[in-house]
């Protein structure tokens, strides 16, 4: 008996060296750690300012825009402007989903209005822009019903200044039940538009099945069955050269592609749009996306704990993996040459895991150098 247990102890040691414990890749940083309400998106302006966004999904949300400043969170641009106001839905923010520093330096605020991804508040949903220099609210876009549609949520945002007078931003509506789309806004007249509303690559590929930490990502409620968790366009990206917009479906692990010059024109014909859609292959289940100045494409992986980056011929790297890298989230280009992003367990959430909260505080803010800066198109 003892020989065997002996006997099956030296083979477990030997397989043990032959497969050795998966190493982490790439040389990660923290940045900050989160003890509070789990954030997602993350910017980092010209002069290094960095700010976080903290959606109210059912955590105690003090504030959902912040700025990190000597090691603390506090509201940004205000306290007032966090604390949401139904008598003034366009002035106040209800649950900021993203933050974005564009080509001149501003904030951009992208707020869905969909606390806890309820129907769309009616006129709160929109772009807000904050003069960092000042502080100060300089632009609000509204999104109107009939481009942000109820079942609409706004999920993340790029900037081309060039376009028109004042440039166009590009947004993702990764709705939980449908249609996904591409909505684009004239941000000089405010006008906006939705384009690729259903089609294919904005929505849930129906084949698909992810798996994190080992365990198909469902929605689980107590006493209910597993159902399925599916969520629209997502991770996207505009190419240095402002021709390509990347875009992924978070319900997907395929990359695709469309040139913008389809999007920027509201009378394109739908068809024509569909038909210059690009599937580019896969690159793995995507949340974020970010692309740089060199032209190249990174994109988050929450199945493994990863971030992968696209080389301009097409080839893919894995920029790095670690096991702190619960969930990689919003990816942002620094101009430090470092790609920041969160890392937020939103996996753990109690939707999934049949009302328990499986969250371990803190989050994490992250940051990889990659040498290169963001795209800023002016």
């Amino acid at each position: 008996m003892f020989a065997r247990i002996t006997s099956a102890l030296l083979m477990a040691a030997s397989l043990a060296t032959a497969y050795p414990a998966a190493a982490s890749l790439g040389n990660i940083e923290v940045v900050h750690e989160f003890d509070g309400p789990m954030p997602t998106g993350v910017t980092v302006s010209a002069k290094g300012r960095i700010f976080v966004n903290f959606p109210r999904w059912g955590d105690d949300v003090r504030f959902t825009v912040g700025e990190i400043r000597d090691g603390k969170v506090v509201a940004y641009p205000s306290q007032q402007l966090n604390t949401y106001d139904p008598a003034r839905p366009a002035q106040t923010l209800s649950s900021v989903q993203s933050v974005v520093v564009d080509a001149l330096d501003r904030l951009w605020i992208l707020d869905p209005a969909a606390p806890n991804f309820q129907t769309r508040i009616d006129g709160a949903a929109k772009l807000v822009a904050v003069d960092l220099n000042t502080n100060q609210v300089v632009k609000t876009i509204v999104i109107p019903a009939g481009v942000a549609l109820d079942s609409t949520y706004l999920n993340d945002v790029r900037f081309d200044l060039r376009v028109g007078k004042a440039g166009v931003a590009y947004i993702t509506d990764s709705s939980l039940s449908g249609p996904g789309g591409i909505i684009v806004v004239d941000l000089a007249s405010g006008n906006s538009w939705r384009k690729l509303t259903g089609h294919a690559s904005t929505s849930v590929d129906p084949a698909f099945v992810p798996f994190v930490e080992g365990q198909r990502l469902a929605q689980r409620a107590p006493g209910k069955a597993p159902a399925p968790f599916g969520v629209a366009s997502d991770g996207i990206a505009l190419s240095a050269d402002g021709k390509t917009l990347f875009y992924s479906p978070l319900s997907s692990r395929h990359l695709f592609s469309v040139p913008s010059s389809l999007l920027i024109d509201p009378s394109a014909n739908d068809a024509a749009v569909a038909q210059a859609v690009q599937d580019l292959g896969e690159k793995g289940a995507s949340d974020g996306m970010e692309a740089d100045d060199k032209g190249r494409l990174y994109a988050s992986d929450y199945e493994h704990n990863a971030i992968h980056q696209r080389l301009p011929d097409g080839r893919w790297n894995t920029l790095a993996t670690d096991p702190r890298m619960l969930w990689p989230d919003t990816l942002s280009i620094g101009p430090d040459g470092y790609l920041y992003f969160t890392a937020n367990q939103l996996h753990r959430q109690a939707g999934f895991h049949d009302g328990k909260d499986l969250r371990t505080k803190p989050y994490v803010l992250f940051r990889v150098r990659i040498d290169a800066g963001p795209v800023l198109l002016k």
